[in-house]
């Protein structure tokens, strides 16, 4: 229960981290980027940031790295492509997030859960709630198992129709 505490700490930090949309990103890059680096690579730091330096995604420098971590060490990828600003969180604990700076929550959830069908991945809605200290955040944790991998997968994002920022996080389980 640590860990999620963690996970609330950073989301929350994380979404006020990317400051104001500039432009609206897509709910299935932002899960793309979260089922490539985050699910293969959760609680392996090392291995997750070689991945990250193979696909070319840069270190974002302090303050956003202090502000996207909120205290823990770790290390801060920007992933942005033609499609919106996303940033790839690796914390040296293992957890592994994804953020989009634009995407509608209804749509990162449906492409979160359309993804993990496709990759084999089962997985079961655990909880369900807005947040309790912000009630603008939505928060959506899974339990997820795949060839012995277990992982706890928490979205949160933007009560918002015309969506706002969005963050996927793994944490092996």
């Amino acid at each position: 229960m640590a860990r999620l505490a963690v996970i609330g700490s950073l989301v929350a930090a994380a979404l006020i981290a990317l400051g104001p949309p500039a432009r609206a990103g897509t709910a299935d890059e932002v899960v793309g980027l979260f089922t490539e680096a985050c699910l293969p690579f959760a609680g392996t730091p090392a291995r997750l940031r070689d991945w990250a330096a193979r696909n070319a995604l840069t270190d974002m420098p302090d303050p956003a790295r202090t502000a996207f971590l909120n205290g823990a060490a770790g290390k801060v990828f920007d992933a942005s492509s033609s499609g919106g600003k996303f940033v790839l969180l690796s914390s040296d604990d293992g957890l592994c997030a994804a953020i989009a700076q634009q995407a509608k929550g209804a749509d990162v959830v449906a492409a979160l859960e359309q993804e993990l069908g496709k990759a084999g991945v089962a997985f079961r809605l655990a909880i369900e709630r807005d947040d309790k200290v912000n009630p603008a955040l939505h928060h959506r944790e899974y339990l997820a198992t795949l060839k012995g991998r277990v992982w706890r997968i928490l979205v949160a994002t933007v009560n918002d129709r015309a969506g706002g920022r969005a963050m996927l996080t793994a944490a092996p389980g």
